[in-house]
Formats: structure tokens, sequence, C-alpha cells
């Protein structure tokens, strides 16, 4: 597979230090587990069929210690026991953030109540702000179809 064009970030570098910032702010703005963070990422990513995120996003979770079972287990959460319950209403959360056209009511409020339930506003805060960037990332390199494993 070989990407439509080069990543739009090498394109125009000029946008990347504020995408880089605005990582760091989010990564940094809250108290959400940095494992919490990885598994929404790969979760919306795997809806979006990015591939590049999902195959990257995996291998840095890996590196910080997460285990093979867990990250094998995201894509059928549901049927498996290895998350927490703070976890899952992460990921519920994270599946209804990037399938907003799929119902008339995009995040029902019981799916943000039971989120609500686990994290405070600020968490909230990030986890939607990381849903948000990750998205971003899947439409740019689905797009561009920059391939898994790439480096640019």
């Amino acid at each position: 597979m070989s990407a439509r064009m080069p990543n739009p970030a090498a394109v125009l570098p000029e946008a990347m230090p504020a995408v880089l910032q605005l990582v760091e702010a989010v990564r940094s703005g809250g108290d959400v587990p940095a494992t919490t963070l990885d598994l929404v990422h790969l979760r919306a990513s795997q809806i979006n069929g990015c591939g590049y995120c999902v195959v990257g996003g995996a291998l840095k979770s890996r590196k910080e210690g997460e285990t093979d079972e867990r990250l094998h287990a995201v894509a059928a959460w549901r049927e498996t026991p290895y998350f927490t319950e703070a976890e899952r209403a992460a990921l519920t959360l994270a599946e209804y953030a990037t399938r907003l056209a799929d119902r008339p009511d995009a995040v029902p409020d019981a799916v943000w109540d039971e989120a609500a339930r686990h994290y405070d506003e600020k968490q909230l805060a990030q986890i939607v702000l990381w849903l948000g960037l990750t998205n971003l990332f899947n439409r740019i390199n689905a797009t561009t179809r920059q391939p898994a494993g790439a480096t640019w």
C-alpha cells in the first residue's frame, strides 16, 4: 500500500507545531490515565479504519507496558474481562463520539452520564478533546492512505 500523498503535516509543516502543542496540552491537561487515553485512541482508530493509528497506537501502548491481551481485545472489549468499569465507560464514549452520524442523538445522555460517573468534568474534557484529536488524525491518515508502520 502506498500513500496518495505525503502526510499533510509534512506538506504543510507550519501546521505541525500547533497540532503538537494541542496534543501535549490535552495529554498533560488532566489526570485521565495515559492507558485510558491510549485505549480510546485505539478504539476510535479501529472504527475509522486508520491502520496508521491502529498500528502506531498499539505499538506505543505495548512499549509503555500495555498487555497483549488488552490490546488484542479492544475491538471486542464488551465481550472481554480485561477492562475496568471506568475504561468501559471511556470506550463507550469513544465509540459514540466517533460514530456521530449513526443515530439522531449522537451521544445519548445514558452514555455521557456513565462516563461522568467515573470521570470529573476536567477528565471528561480531556477524553473528549483526545477523541477529537484522534478523529482528526484518523481522517487525515485514512483519506491520504498513510500506510501502517510508515514514518514521515
